[in-house]
């Protein structure tokens, strides 16, 4: 289970009454030890899971991470069946953090547009069951997608801000590809990490040309940030259920409020309305600060 806070606003409500205070009582040395795999272990007790509970905290990539991570502990066989996403909540100890960095937008926000302005907090949770084929043909579930290629890596860059021209992210897409052995043509879909900060959507866009350059048509990218806001932990979860709706029904959801784009001749951008194709491939993209990166391809079962 992926999360960012982790439960922190369980912690001490005191320091929304009187911050000053709450950091001159030793609130932050208490905060700092609060245990990362307090939302594993809650769900592991709710539901009577008896495996081995993982906490992922990389930041914003922590969602995706953590099913890479449930893929990874499958192929070396730690178990048959792992539940993998992110959970996380509003909180002001976050709000205050993404504030000084001036990365928030007050108004809804516009990723990838020339006049965006930052992020807007959201708050969620998404959790997916993954299996082997044999486990999943064995109890007779029904197949939502297959997660053909993941790849995680680190741009050791910045503590916050992402490589300017998107190498790390551009590699890990590469990676994932060619675990999933694909090409970039193949790829029919890109859910972005999509941020809407100055910063974060230039490198991406670098990193897209870097990584799609090769396509004969520019690859469609979108991001579903601008419905439901950056759910830090949660956040590549989120986008990970998105996608397998979008390769089971064949949509490409468009960026909400996007009117005057980056200007890039490897990116389509999806804006105005859904649109409607096969889509037997699609993949998510996730960056988090430090420069933590992950990415998923993801197919249809009969692909």
């Amino acid at each position: 289970m992926a999360s960012t806070v982790a439960g922190l606003t369980e912690i001490d409500p005191a320091i929304i009454q009187d911050p000053a205070a709450w950091y001159r009582h030793g609130g932050l040395s208490r905060a700092s030890s609060y245990p990362v795999t307090h939302v594993a272990d809650a769900v592991g007790e709710y539901l009577g899971i008896r495996g081995p509970r993982c906490a992922v905290t990389v930041a914003c990539a922590s969602g995706a991470m953590s099913i890479a991570l449930a893929a990874n502990m499958l192929l070396d066989g730690v178990a048959a069946v792992v539940l993998a996403g992110g959970s996380d909540a509003l909180c002001p100890f976050t709000l205050s953090g993404f504030n000084a960095l001036q990365a928030l937008d007050a108004s809804p926000c516009r990723p990838f547009d020339n006049g965006r302005a930052g992020l807007n907090l959201g708050e969620g949770a998404a959790i997916l069951i993954l299996e082997t084929f044999r486990s999943a043909s064995a109890r007779h579930a029904r197949i939502l997608a297959v997660l053909r290629g993941w790849a995680m890596n680190n741009d050791a860059f910045h503590p916050t801000a992402p490589h300017n021209q998107g190498r790390g992210l551009a590699a890990c897409m590469n990676s994932a590809m060619e675990m999933a052995g694909v090409s970039p043509d193949e790829i029919g879909y890109v859910n972005a990490h999509g941020t809407g900060t100055p910063l974060n959507d230039a490198a991406e866009t670098k990193a897209y040309e870097s990584a799609f350059g090769v396509r004969e048509r520019p690859v469609p990218v979108s991001s579903t940030k601008s419905y439901f806001g950056h759910c830090l932990g949660a956040a590549g979860a989120l986008e990970a259920a998105a996608t397998i709706s979008g390769v089971r029904s064949g949509s490409l959801f468009p960026t909400l409020r996007l009117s005057d784009p980056i200007e890039s001749p490897c990116v389509d951008w999806l804006m105005g309305g859904p649109r409607y194709e096969p889509l037997p491939l699609a993949m998510t993209v996730s960056a988090g600060f430090g420069g933590s990166n992950a990415v998923l391809v993801f197919g249809r079962c009969d692909a």
